[in-house]
């Protein structure tokens, strides 16, 4: 084993004289105190040619806010559901409530995670295994996948914003967060210490999870009167209707539930055309389990150009949202900026490894609403729908360019009509099972 040595004086005053001897590093040094590393290392004739023109663009109308939370996930599927919505509506604007999407999805959680607690405790596994410390640590984070939406919208409906809004906590989730993670600690504290009394420790824990959530995001609807005015002035009026009924009938018709996950894992042992899924990650005990088919990028970029082109409507996807965004004016281009340049290294690392060695996953999640097709009919850049408002970007719509979808775009939703048969057989094989811990696992 190489010892881990200090970094003694010397070699810490060659690395300052080393600094030191180039102007530009103080040039550097300078520019990044003063104004920030991004604006500095802005690659600005990237940034001033990455146009807003698209070929094809799906209206779905002002974007949304999902706040101090990390709901991307509900707000992106909802996005999509509220343009088949609004279509079916006749409406020109329209949002579903998230805080409603959320409330069911911590509650279904508490109960998942309960569950699968206590089944680890019934088979032996230790309370320090990395296992169940991943799993502590990571309870009642507020991401989650396409698949999960799904399982909540399938047993709970939607309901119109208006009827159950936004409320302090749904805005800013940390501290209720902290409340119902602390809750469940103590929960599974005594399922470990007192194994005899699993069913009645699952019960209180669930009882109080749900007290916090009403207490928190309010008490939501089991049914509601519908009426509202189309954008052509007609009055229509629907009666009560449940949320489950609502979803059937104004989303129903676009068959989102039977959509497929699509992963872009880019790990070699992992081939593509075969199913993975993650160990102990789902919302809703019963629902279906998150399962993606791993296919090429490109293969993921055509079915998204096809949806946005031929069918019009908005595609829901997850990427790692981070590397290489200019968050003010809305775009995304892998040489939007300069880093490597600025600090003389060459950050050189692929989507492989990027992703093997923690530098990359998925930790947002967005709705493609437009494409611009070159005459070839290859793909030049992307139109996104976010859930950062309207006050950034092109009125809350980034641009992002084609090569960045390839390097950090890992999921997309689409209809299992465009797979081919290979695939679509390949859907019905047991998945590759990875564990909990996996960077494909990472949620939106």
């Amino acid at each position: 084993m190489t010892e881990i040595t200090p970094l003694d004086t010397n070699a810490l005053a060659a690395l300052r004289d080393e600094f030191r001897a180039d102007g530009t590093n103080r040039m550097a040094m300078n520019a990044v105190t003063a104004a920030g590393v991004d604006k500095v290392a802005l690659n600005y004739d990237r940034a001033r040619l990455l146009q807003r023109r698209f070929s094809t663009i799906v209206d779905n109308g002002e974007a949304t806010h999902q706040d101090h939370s990390g709901r991307c996930w509900l707000f992106s599927s909802l996005n999509v559901a509220r343009f088949v919505a609004k279509r079916n509506l006749n409406l020109t604007e329209f949002e579903f409530s998230q805080n409603y999407a959320m409330y069911y999805d911590k509650l279904e959680r508490i109960n998942y995670f309960l569950k699968d607690m206590a089944a680890l405790v019934a088979a032996g596994e230790p309370a320090d295994s990395r296992l169940v410390q991943h799993l502590l640590a990571d309870v009642m984070g507020d991401g989650g996948q396409w698949t999960m939406a799904m399982n909540i919208y399938k047993k709970y409906g939607a309901v119109p914003k208006d009827l159950f809004p936004e409320t302090e906590s749904s805005k800013n989730t940390g501290p209720m967060n902290t409340q119902l993670r602390r809750m469940l600690h103590t929960a599974v504290a005594h399922l470990f210490a007192e194994p005899v009394r699993t069913d009645e420790i699952i019960a209180e824990a669930t009882a109080a999870g749900h007290r916090i959530l009403t207490i928190h995001l309010g008490e939501p609807p089991v049914s509601f009167d519908w009426e509202w005015t189309d954008k052509d002035g007609k009055f229509h009026r629907d009666g009560e209707i449940t949320p489950q009924e609502f979803w059937k009938k104004y989303v129903g018709s676009a068959d989102l539930e039977d959509y497929v996950c699509l992963v872009d894992d880019p790990r070699a042992e992992h081939p593509k055309g075969k199913k993975i899924a993650i160990e102990h990650l789902g919302n809703v005990a019963g629902g279906d389990p998150t399962e993606y088919l791993n296919v090429p990028n490109q293969f993921m970029k055509d079915c998204v150009k096809q949806i946005l082109v031929e069918q019009g409507v908005p595609v829901w996807f997850g990427a790692d949202c981070h590397p290489f965004m200019d968050r003010e004016s809305g775009a995304w281009a892998t040489d939007l900026f300069e880093y490597g340049d600025l600090y003389d290294f060459d950050f050189d690392l692929d989507k492989e490894a990027r992703v093997r060695f923690a530098d990359s996953a998925m930790n947002h999640a967005m709705a493609f609403a437009g494409v611009d097709v070159a005459e070839d009919g290859s793909t030049r850049r992307w139109r996104v729908e976010n859930s950062w408002g309207t006050k950034i970007a092109d009125k809350g719509y980034f641009t992002m360019s084609d090569d960045w979808f390839t390097e950090y775009v890992y999921e997309v939703a689409v209809p299992k009509a465009l797979l081919p048969a290979e695939y679509q057989a390949a859907l019905t094989e047991p998945p590759i099972s990875l564990p909990a811990w996996d960077p494909m696992g990472a949620l939106a």
